[in-house]
């Protein structure tokens, strides 16, 4: 199975006409970041974030996810829906795995994908997308959670070798997108409410990948840095 390029796939081959953009990025569970390098490494730590809840109190949000690259800081919030990616990426990251690797593919107006341990140290050029744990995530699809611009998703291999669609063990990706139109929503027939189709036509995204790879959250802040690395 090959790499589609619009899917964010992970592949048993890869093929020698994939351009792969090394970009080194840091992941943190925490607000306190490590620095990066040039590439962007990934560096992780575990923390939390004190957020407002409807009481008017601070509590403790564990979810929130920080990307630090040399283009600036990108902060995710992981998704309570779906609670098996949302362990399996926090607890990746409080273990380190991802220290060190590199945002390995980038598409502008699609995404940008990263969490393949084997870009560790990788030369410029080299085949990247196969790296990853053995085990697998089981897909938890959620109807309210759709690949809007900002959405952070599990990348997996193709439907001929996982017909269940589970994520991979630690390849994710964030989308860039591009805008859509209501018509253009309404042809896919995937049932979006009326705010859906308003939020995409609004923010854009990958719509086609929805209830095919699992969303677990959301960019609540640095769509800018996403621009950038998107732009390389």
């Amino acid at each position: 199975m090959l790499f589609n390029h619009r899917s964010p796939l992970i592949s048993k081959r890869l093929s020698a006409f994939l351009l792969l953009i090394l970009l080194g990025f840091s992941v943190s569970t925490s607000t306190t970041l490590q620095s990066c390098s040039r590439k962007a490494k990934l560096a992780t730590e575990s923390g939390s974030q004190t957020t407002p809840s409807k009481g008017g109190k601070k509590d403790k949000d564990r979810n929130y996810v920080t990307i630090t690259t040399k283009y600036g800081n990108m902060v995710l919030r992981l998704s309570d829906a779906t609670p098996k990616h949302r362990d399996n990426f926090i607890r990746l990251a409080k273990m380190g795995y991802f220290d060190g690797t590199l945002f390995h593919r980038i598409i502008p107006q699609f995404m940008i994908q990263g969490g393949d341990p084997d870009s560790k140290n990788a030369a410029p050029g080299a085949m990247l997308g196969n790296g990853g744990p053995d085990s697998t995530i089981a897909a938890e699809f959620v109807d309210s959670l759709i690949h809007l611009r900002g959405a952070l998703a599990a990348a997996r291999e193709g439907d001929q070798v996982n017909p269940k669609k589970a994520s991979s063990g630690s390849q994710f990706y964030i989308v860039h997108g591009r805008k859509f139109t209501a018509a253009d929503l309404q042809r896919m027939n995937k049932g979006y409410t009326p705010e859906q189709i308003a939020a995409y036509v609004a923010q854009g995204g990958a719509p086609h990948l929805d209830r095919n790879y699992t969303v677990f959250g959301y960019l609540v802040s640095g769509f800018n840095v996403l621009d950038s690395i998107a732009a390389q």
